[in-house]
């Protein structure tokens, strides 16, 4: 079976600027990349969960969010990084309802398992929001590790102020 670096997008993959949807726009985090590199090398698939409620807001759409999607496949394959998939869950439980995708749920990691055949004890989610730590618990994600400058505590593994913690 094969083991998965997840990483949620906005915050982790690129800095967080709200409803980010422009190529224009997007930015990488500081030391992605070569955690990327590291985790790769180690056999990890990188898959991408992220929560895109801007879509269902009516803020971008669907092809906006492949279009940057896309972008980003071919940027990180230039930096010799393959992205294996991005999931997105396009809503929100104020305007569609519940769903089984939106984190914290675990409807992305789940497909993802099925999809690739993964070990889910054996991979890795990296988040910034506790929201993402509760989903990857609920798939049975083994090692959480939660980005963040202010959290105290986490049902995460372990906290971490920089991605760059992560080379060392």
């Amino acid at each position: 079976m094969r083991k998965a670096l997840f990483l949620d997008r906005d915050g982790v993959v690129n800095v967080e600027k709200n409803y980010l949807h422009k190529i224009e726009d997007f930015e990488l985090m500081d030391g992605i990349i070569d955690v990327c590199h590291a985790y790769q090398k180690e056999g990890y698939l990188i898959i991408i969960v992220t929560n895109q409620s801007g879509i269902s807001r009516g803020y971008y759409s669907e092809e906006d969010f492949s279009r940057l999607s896309e972008w980003m496949v071919e940027h990180f394959k230039t930096l010799g990084i393959t992205l294996t998939h991005i999931y997105h869950c396009p809503h929100h439980e104020s305007i569609d309802g519940a769903c089984a995708c939106r984190k914290p749920e675990a409807g992305m990691f789940l497909e993802a398992q099925a999809t690739y055949g993964l070990d889910m004890e054996h991979s890795v989610m990296i988040g910034d929001n506790e929201r993402d730590i509760e989903a990857s618990l609920k798939a049975g994600v083994g090692e959480n590790i939660l980005l963040s400058h202010s959290a105290m505590t986490s049902k995460a593994n372990k906290i971490i102020h920089s991605l760059r913690e992560l080379l060392c």
